[in-house]
């Protein structure tokens, strides 16, 4: 009897022993860092937009790993969205589009710059008064034509996030600072915006908000 019991209590130890690994192998905690990093991690690429739709400023500003094809396709469907853009843009005084278009899980939101067009006509003298007015009409009308095929300038954010507030809150500081480019009397109005102190305050801006 004696060594039968024995027996069995080795048996329960080694059950025990085999069993325990599985337990605290269950219970490893997974890295902050880990969790932070799949928490935080997404896709924003913000991009300035002329009125001619030339592009003169883009940045990747989300927290994904950076790829070179994944820039250019966010490129592209920012371009593909200025048809949208061109349509709203008309219907609605607000300056902030949000949600206008979509690709899977990307979103555009567009913040449209406000502008207006100050038309002054000079009169000379009275016996040329005519003239004057008809000549001034018809460059009046080229100007209206040209107005209505081009946009005011437009900052357009591809993202994957939902904080429309945060996004807006973005879109208002970064116009902020391209009025501040623009009244650089060394800037031409529509050239590509290269100034190193610009991409700094815009990528500090989309940690801030994005």
């Amino acid at each position: 009897m004696p060594a039968d019991f024995g027996s069995e209590r080795r048996l329960l130890v080694l059950r025990y022993l085999s069993t325990a690994p599985a337990e605290i192998s269950d219970q490893i905690p997974v890295p902050l860092s880990v969790i932070q990093w799949t928490k935080m991690a997404s896709t924003a690429c913000f991009m300035i937009v002329s009125r001619n739709d030339i592009p003169i400023y883009e940045a990747e500003v989300g927290t994904a790993p950076k790829k070179e094809e994944a820039a250019h396709q966010h490129q592209f469907i920012l371009h593909a969205a200025l048809d949208v853009v061109q349509d709203l843009a008309w219907t609605t005084s607000a300056m902030f589009l949000k949600s206008i278009d979509r690709f899977n899980d990307l979103v555009v939101s567009v913040y449209v710059t406000a502008g207006h067009i100050l038309l002054v006509f000079f009169i000379v003298s009275f016996l040329v008064c005519a003239m004057v007015m008809l000549i001034m009409l018809s460059f009046c009308i080229s100007i209206f034509l040209d107005s209505s095929r081009a946009l005011h300038t437009r900052l357009m954010l591809l993202h994957d996030s939902r904080n429309d507030d945060g996004i807006k809150s973005f879109f208002q500081e970064v116009h902020e600072l391209y009025i501040k480019i623009l009244l650089n009397p060394l800037y031409l109005p529509g050239s590509r915006v290269t100034s190193s102190h610009f991409d700094t305050k815009v990528r500090a801006l989309a940690r801030r908000y994005l």
